[in-house]
């Protein structure tokens, strides 16, 4: 597709009218931004939100036409990384040759050892497990199209508000690709998050508070001269960024050979990837890669931070901000950007919104762990716990295909383990006391 000419400005504003310089963009498929809310269009540009309604942007494509089948052949054709994609993303047709961290296409794991401890019919149960991603969480994924688009638009550092993995995927994505970065988490993270944003050489600035306190001073930050020419992947640049978990739907549906599952049990935090992963789902369909047909989306929430949760099981379309006070930090943003957007979706679909204690929370990594090998962050022992929970009471169907996601590595957050998860025994290193200790078998 040509470039589109758009107005670009490095001033991180919001406000549409503030754009001063234009140049030529090409961002692929993308054709524009959309309200969410009321529709208005605008062009390509670091703004997010709406100049009429302050409605949330976000993209709009030209998707392409013609034979679904030959965009299959086309998709499957191309590299072993969201970049297969390419022809249903913000980027340009080149994505693939440019330094990136080229996240993706990580395993789908049929979890038939998990289905059996939870009632599940064999071959139904699936994990999406995307630990294997470069960094170690699904954030490489919308960091990569957050990369392209501040290359278009001609950002020189990039930056964001993080509960942790976001960092390590901004740092790590930024050194690969010669930007500048500087990240702002929580003072109080898990260190095992602290030490892989810091690795990568990028400014890492702790923010006394919790995730909304961060998030409130980047807003400031990206409004004041202090700010130009930078590009916060989850804010200026949010409409790009949120579209690369669109490619979690992608690789599902592919991976179960170009099929919808029945049932998806999704980790809630800002909500963006609920929301993204049934904008790709819609996509799938409207483009004839997959058969249309229902499907239903779970939202999975830790108690201690469960504002969306609350909202659902009492019936309301507002959702009100809550302090965190979970193990599960990944998953610890108090007041959800798009909260009112997951439960609509999950109204729409059949769906619900669950929430899981701290106990079943660490419970849930030790089985997913000793069932299929996989050892889950405290955001999959949500995914896994709450779907554990919904299975109990009925409103996950078992004989269903169901898909679970599991974002990030449990190296990351060890300590929500640690006490439980230690050596067997301390032994003399002689076969007696090996005998001793009653380890030995018959």
């Amino acid at each position: 597709m040509a470039a589109q000419t758009v107005a670009v400005s490095t001033n991180s504003s919001a406000d549409a009218d503030a754009v001063t310089d234009v140049k030529a963009v090409d961002l692929g498929p993308a054709a524009g931004l959309s309200c969410r809310e009321c529709g208005e269009r605008f062009d390509l540009g670091p703004i997010f939100a709406c100049a009429s309604c302050f409605g949330p942007l976000e993209v709009a494509y030209d998707l392409p036409s013609g034979s679904p089948e030959e965009l299959k052949k086309r998709i499957e054709a191309g590299p072993d990384n969201i970049w297969r994609y390419a022809p249903l993303l913000p980027v340009p047709a080149d994505v693939a040759e440019k330094p990136n961290l080229n996240p993706g296409w990580t395993k789908l794991v049929q979890a038939d050892n998990l289905a059996r401890e939870l009632g599940v019919e064999q071959g139904k149960l699936f994990v999406k497990d995307d630990s294997g991603n470069p960094t170690h969480s699904f954030k490489d994924r919308v960091v990569a199209q957050a990369i392209e688009a501040a290359r278009a638009f001609g950002f020189t550092t990039l930056s964001c508000s993080s509960t942790g993995n976001l960092a390590g995927a901004v740092g790590a994505a930024a050194a690969r690709a010669g930007f500048r970065s500087c990240v702002f988490i929580p003072h109080d993270l898990e260190q095992g998050k602290v030490v892989m944003a810091a690795v990568y050489g990028g400014e890492l600035v702790g923010i006394e508070g919790n995730y909304d306190d961060v998030n409130r001073f980047c807003s400031e930050l990206i409004g004041d001269p202090l700010g130009e020419g930078w590009g916060f992947v989850n804010v200026n640049l949010r409409p790009y960024y949120g579209e690369g978990s669109k490619t979690l739907a992608y690789e599902i549906c592919e991976q179960l050979g170009w099929q919808l599952p029945d049932q998806l049990v999704i980790p809630i935090a800002s909500g963006s990837q609920f929301t993204k992963i049934d904008k790709g789902l819609q996509e799938l369909i409207k483009l004839g890669l997959v058969e249309d047909k229902p499907y239903k989306l779970f939202g999975a929430q830790a108690e201690g931070c469960s504002p969306v949760s609350v909202a659902y099981k009492g019936g309301h379309d507002v959702v009100r901000p809550q302090k965190p006070n979970t193990i599960a930090k990944s998953l610890a943003i108090g007041n959800p950007a798009d909260g009112p957007y997951v439960l609509d979706i999950a109204r729409r679909t059949g769906g619900a919104v669950e929430d899981v204690d701290d106990e079943q929370v660490v419970d849930a990594i030790k089985l997913l762990a000793r069932t299929e090998g996989i050892f889950a962050e405290t955001a999959g022992g949500v995914t896994v716990g709450v779907t554990k929970k919904l299975i109990e009471a009925g409103l996950i169907d078992p004989a269903l295909t169901t898909v679970v996601l599991n974002t990030g590595d449990g190296l990351k957050t060890l300590d929500a383990v640690a006490d439980t998860s230690q050596a067997t025994a301390t032994i003399r290193p002689s076969l007696d006391a090996f005998r001793a200790a009653g380890l030995a078998t018959s």
